[in-house]
């Protein structure tokens, strides 16, 4: 059900997210499958209004960020991963924002990876280990907008190979 109604959530209340509701979104993170089953997730879990102040100037599309309550920056380790691809780390945010959605909290993912400025600025300002990379940012809360969400489905964009 939530994959046909979630959409991006870009204002929030001002209210703070309970932190068993934080849990549970990355618990649903963690449920993601991973090639070779390598978990190359960590997340941070960004409150402080201060840093998500700085987080919002991170790119030209993250200013939404400023009003949110919670700022979860998904990074992946750089060393000991059988397949260096963005695949599990995509699959983890999508569960992320499907938990976020179920729990009637909204939410929006701002690309940072792969371009290599944001990623740096963002490990910066966050003073992250050497060791890992930031792959995006997910500004959530409490829904302070409403839209329903557009029907997608295309039929002429698939094809039957029988």
């Amino acid at each position: 059900e939530n994959i046909f109604h979630r959409v991006s959530i870009r204002k929030y209340e001002d209210k703070p997210v309970e932190k068993e509701k934080i849990l549970q979104i990355l618990k649903a993170g963690m449920q993601a499958p991973s090639a070779c089953n390598q978990q190359p997730w960590e997340f941070y879990v960004v409150t402080d209004k201060e840093k998500i102040l700085e987080l919002s100037k991170a790119t030209p599309y993250s200013g939404c960020a400023a009003g949110a309550p919670v700022v979860i920056v998904p990074v992946y380790r750089k060393e000991g991963l059988p397949v260096q691809d963005m695949a599990d780390m995509s699959i983890a945010q999508e569960n992320i924002w499907l938990e976020t959605d179920a729990l009637g909290l909204g939410g929006v993912w701002i690309g940072i990876a792969p371009l290599k400025d944001r990623m740096a600025l963002v490990h910066d300002i966050l003073k992250l280990p050497e060791n890992v990379e930031v792959f995006s940012l997910f500004a959530l809360g409490y829904p302070a907008e409403s839209r329903k969400q557009q029907d997608r489905f295309d039929k002429s964009r698939i094809h039957f190979v029988e």
